[in-house]
């Protein structure tokens, strides 16, 4: 990334090279750190950003959850973010806010220590190299973590070594990602993704109850499905309903809308994206494109 490129930090721009942490900082040490990921699409000659607020929402919640003190309002956050698409001059790319305790003192306590919040933006395509064909996916034998363990809905970076185990898992069986289950077996969602299934032309997801995030890019689809009149049923999630599926996708930030044509080796329907995830997708694809009257409120011009 070129010394010119920008990096929000604590009200502040800094040099991309130069946005830089001690060793010791307490949440490279502890996992102690709280994250977002958004997406700007370019629609024409200007960038949007893609539920702006939605996601600033959910950092200032997870950041509650963990009872970290941002120092910063959501509109200045907003702010911060659409600034900094702007000063680097960049199109479709991710946008990763970073909340952290910038402090080099040894000990788990956060009391006292400083929290610093950092946003960089860099360019970003597929997050999945075959996401046009689709992917194959291995049910992992790491769970899940739950609400006894650490707060699924809270982005925080030491929930990810969970994720990293399955994926990694997945990815040295020959798959391309994982999916994961609850403890009591039902399905979850990926590393970092949700899960939709297609059955007899309805639209199933794992509910809030499996332990999942609460996706953004989820939430749009099951809203953009109900306004094209698909049935959606958030519910439990057995495995076996994921081989029987006629079709299966990820959705996520990074991931936007993946079809899965296989699960442990078994073909999901015709093992080809099937005709509701394309629909979907295609769907999605008008919405970030700045071509849907219906949800043009989900973007932000940069």
């Amino acid at each position: 990334m070129a010394a010119k490129q920008q990096v929000w930090m604590d009200g502040k721009f800094v040099d991309f090279d130069k946005a830089n942490v001690h060793v010791l900082t307490h949440s490279l040490q502890y996992g102690s750190g709280i994250f977002e990921g958004i997406r700007a699409y370019q629609i024409g000659k200007d960038p949007s950003v893609f539920r702006l607020g939605d996601h600033v929402r959910r950092f200032a919640n997870t950041a509650k959850i963990y009872s970290m003190d941002l120092g910063f309002s959501e509109k200045e956050l907003s702010n911060a973010i659409l600034g900094l698409i702007r000063k680097n001059r960049l199109g479709q790319c991710y946008v990763r806010p970073f909340a952290f305790y910038n402090d080099t003192r040894i000990g788990l306590g956060t009391d006292g220590k400083k929290v610093s919040v950092a946003i960089a933006a860099i360019p970003l395509g597929n997050y999945f190299a075959n996401k046009d064909k689709g992917i194959n996916c291995k049910v992992s034998s790491w769970k899940r973590i739950n609400s006894e363990i650490l707060p699924p809905h809270a982005k925080a970076s030491g929930n990810y070594r969970n994720s990293i185990l399955a994926s990694e898992e997945a990815k040295a069986s020959g798959a391309d990602e994982a999916i994961m289950l609850t403890g009591n077996g039902y399905v979850a969602e990926g590393p970092g993704e949700n899960i939709f299934l297609v059955r007899d032309g309805k639209l199933i997801t794992p509910s809030d109850s499996s332990d999942i995030l609460l996706g953004i890019t989820r939430d749009s689809i099951i809203k953009i499905a109900e306004s094209m009149g698909i049935a959606v049923e958030e519910q439990d999630v057995h495995r076996e309903d994921l081989y029987i599926a006629d079709e299966l996708f990820f959705s996520g930030t990074a991931a936007e809308i993946t079809p899965i044509i296989s699960v442990d080796k078994r073909k999901v329907g015709s093992a080809h994206i099937g005709p509701i995830t394309k629909a979907l997708s295609d769907a999605f694809t008008l919405i970030v494109a700045g071509k849907s009257r219906e949800f043009s409120h989900w973007l932000t011009p940069a």
